[in-house]
C-alpha cells in the first residue's frame, strides 16, 4: 500500500503529527504514490461517510501540512475515497 520508499511510511507512521488532530480524527491515509514527477499522490478516506463534505474542506490545509513536512512542494493531488 505504502511502498518501500521511506517517505511513504514517515508520513503513515506521523500522519496526526502532519496533518494535526483535527485532520486525522476524521481521516485515515490509505495510499501514498508517487508521479513520474516525484510529486506525491495522496489518498484519505474519511472515517466515517458523514465526514466526507468536511474532509474535502480541508483539502488545501492537507496539502499544506505534507508539504511544510516534506519542506517542498511534494503534493500533486489528494484524492478522497469513500
Amino acid at each position: 500500500m505504502f511502498g518501500g520508499r521511506v517517505g511513504d511510511a514517515d508520513l503513515a507512521n506521523n500522519w496526526q503529527k502532519v496533518v494535526g488532530a483535527d485532520i486525522s480524527k476524521i481521516s485515515n491515509l490509505v495510499a501514498i504514490k508517487t508521479t513520474r514527477y516525484k510529486k506525491f499522490n495522496i489518498v484519505v478516506r474519511p472515517v466515517s461517510p458523514a465526514f466526507a463534505l468536511e474532509l474535502s474542506y480541508k483539502i488545501d490545509d492537507i496539502k499544506t501540512k505534507v508539504n511544510k513536512y516534506y519542506g517542498r512542494d511534494a503534493v500533486g493531488k489528494i484524492t478522497i475515497r469513500k
